[in-house]
Formats: structure tokens, sequence, C-alpha cells
């Protein structure tokens, strides 16, 4: 088990658009594996790339839906080719983001292709929770966070109690769930 460091608001990579990945190699699915053992480790849900020092779009996920079904998934070069009209509010946190969760809308169903950690194409037709992890990973990807998606108000909000709150516990950092 390997588990990597993870990175914390405020890193200049959780804002940079992750590059393609050229081919699925061995290190690309060992990456894969130390993703999975350190979301696993901190708790979450889902993990991209750039979250642990990695700038290539490689994501995780591992979410259980509202009507019990499990859905885990390695993802190489994602990209979301549909996305429903209908939306939905739900809560996020964000492992870079540690102790901060807000309600943010996002589309209730997307299809996902990408490439498995063989190389082979899949197509993902996600809803409920997988939908949303799907969604926020591809962020990660893109440089955006989930307080992106929020008003200015709310995320200036948030931003501020984050600080505060790292202010007061500075050793709470990279690796900590």
């Amino acid at each position: 088990m390997a588990l990597l460091d993870i990175e914390i608001l405020g890193s200049k990579i959780l804002r940079e658009e992750a590059a393609p990945v050229e081919g699925v190699t061995d290190e690309t699915r060992r990456l894969i594996r130390d993703m999975f053992d350190t979301m696993y480790h901190a708790e979450g849900i889902g993990l991209a790339g750039p979250q642990v020092g990695v700038p290539r779009r490689v994501l995780v996920v591992d979410v259980t839906n509202e009507d019990e079904s499990r859905h885990v998934h390695a993802l190489v070069n994602p990209v979301i080719v549909e996305s429903s009209k209908a939306t939905d509010k739900a809560v996020e946190g964000c492992l870079s983001i540690p102790g901060i969760e807000e309600k943010v809308t996002r589309p209730v169903r997307v299809t996902v292709e990408a490439l498995s950690p063989d190389g082979d194409p899949v197509r993902i037709e996600a809803d409920d929770l997988l939908a949303r992890a799907l969604q926020h990973e591809v962020d990660h990807l893109n440089g955006v966070l989930f307080v992106d998606r929020l008003s200015p108000l709310k995320r200036g909000m948030l931003l501020k109690k984050w600080r505060k709150a790292r202010a007061a516990n500075p050793g709470r950092g990279a690796g900590s769930p």
C-alpha cells in the first residue's frame, strides 16, 4: 500500500488543467492503485491525479448510490460527453479542502467516456452520487474546485472559514484525512 500526499487548497497544481495520459502503462496502473489506497485511507469517495500532485487526467471513484449499487471506477482521460438538463443540489466536500462542505448544483445524469486501466475504451452512464462524483473529479482535472461552483458570497464565506480553521490547526495538511 502506497499513500500519496494530498494537495491542499493553495497548491498551484489544483488550479492547472491536467495533461492527457499518452498511453496506459504499468506506471499509470501503479498510480491508480496508489490513488485508491490514498482515497480509502482518507475516507474519500473520489480522487483525481492533480490532488496527489500528478498533473495527469486520471481519476478514481468508489461510491454507493441510494439504490445500494456500488460503483468502483478508475478512468484515464475521462470526458463528460453528455449531461442531463435536470439538476440536483447536494452537499459536496473535497479531500483537498478538508473540513469544508456545501451544497452544489450539478446535472443529475452524465455520460463519461474514458479509458480503463487496461487501455480499453469505456462509456459510463451515471446518475445520482456516481454522476456527482465523476463531475467533481473531472472538474479537478480541469483545475476547478467545488467551491468555484458556488456563489461568490458563499465561496468567500467558506474560504474564510477554511483559512481560520487552518490557522487554528496548521499541522493538518497533505495526506491528512
